[in-house]
């Protein structure tokens, strides 16, 4: 990757940008290709101003592209000229022939890798796309997904098999032959991503809303005594309550397990334990900062401060030489809630079983 590239990933990334630039090297790359081809699609999926037929044709083409390999193309879709990007998106789609030249250039274990991961992510864009896009151009009633097999299938598509694809990446590279539970250490990668893009939803939900879109489940909402539109007015705070705690609470849980995979990496691997550290405790601390707020109140946003988020960095960093205070860090960040046993619902994508990249 060029060092320009480089310098679009930190201007598109945010915090995500520390873990990459952390990473042992002989993984860097990969995944933050990976990542920089995910953030491309999901600027397309999100261009407004284009049709949402003209948008599942983009991705379509895009997918076609990474997964056969043609000759670098222009952008296969008008978005470059579309108002609302910003200057950074502009270039993650002037780019696109780029990424996928260097997507060519990896090792074939990592092209594949990439490949399969970003299948999955597109697919949960599509699948994005067709649920909401249309109540999104046409300013229509706010949809929600149907069911909790619904959400889990989504957070698996855009964020669990980004968990696996993380982990095969690093252990082919970094301890191909460290013992683990390898059935325990990736279905804990898959409830890591998982974790994180639960706390992503739950974070945005009020901003989501005003967007047509609701990714809580509409058979809990009307348990509740909700229609999602009902979510708009800030006052259904009260008995939408329920149903937003159990979410909380499941992503607690996710980034529990997310916790746990990182306590299993070799010790020895320092920087990709911070890298994998970093966002569980970002992530641990917004969630109990969205416990005290009212999260359909669109001027209660939570987001974790700057000098919070150097503290933890300069803590992990400082404490990692004594283990067992540093593996005490995420109860500092996200102190264990009550955890009904029903709540701990996630055993796979679909609630069932978890598709691995590792098989072989």
């Amino acid at each position: 990757m060029t060092r320009a590239m480089w310098q679009l990933l930190r201007a598109t990334s945010r915090s995500f940008y520390l873990s990459l630039r952390v990473l042992p090297w002989p993984v860097r790359e990969p995944i933050a290709l990976a990542y920089l081809a995910a953030r491309t699609t999901d600027t397309i999926a999100d261009v407004a101003a284009l049709s949402v037929t003209t948008r599942l044709d983009a991705l379509e083409t895009m997918m076609q592209q990474l997964q056969k390999g043609p000759q670098a193309g222009p952008i296969p879709t008008p978005g470059l000229g579309c108002p609302g990007l910003s200057r950074a998106e502009q270039q993650l789609l002037e780019n696109w022939p780029h990424t996928l030249q260097a997507l060519r250039q990896l090792d074939p274990s990592d092209q594949a890798d990439v490949r399969q991961v970003l299948r999955q992510i597109i697919h949960g864009q599509q699948l994005d796309l067709l649920r909401f896009g249309c109540g999104i151009q046409t300013m229509r009633a706010v949809r929600a997904l149907r069911t909790a097999a619904e959400l889990n299938h989504y957070t698996y598509c855009v964020a669990g098999s980004v968990g696996e694809f993380w982990s095969c990446v690093c252990r082919r590279h970094l301890f191909p032959k460290a013992v683990l539970d390898e059935v325990t250490w990736m279905q804990d990668a898959v409830r890591f991503g998982q974790g994180l893009q639960l706390v992503n939803i739950l974070r945005d939900l009020a901003s989501d809303l005003r967007q047509g879109r609701c990714y809580l489940p509409e058979d809990e909402l009307q348990a509740c005594g909700l229609h999602v539109d009902q979510l708009l007015d800030p006052t259904a705070w009260g008995r939408f309550q329920p149903c937003f705690e159990k979410w909380r609470i499941q992503a607690i849980q996710h980034l529990q397990r997310g916790w746990q995979y990182t306590l299993a990496l070799p010790r020895r691997q320092v920087r990709l334990n911070l890298a994998c550290a970093w966002p569980l405790l970002i992530g641990g601390r917004t969630l109990q900062r969205l416990k005290k707020v009212n999260p359909l109140d669109p001027t209660q946003r939570v987001k974790i401060s700057r000098r919070e988020v150097r503290s933890w960095l300069v803590r992990t960093v400082l404490l990692y030489p004594w283990r067992s205070v540093w593996g005490g860090l995420w109860n500092q960040a996200c102190p264990n809630p009550r955890q009904p046993a029903e709540l701990d619902q996630n055993r796979g994508a679909d609630g069932s079983t978890f598709h691995s990249l590792c098989k072989s």
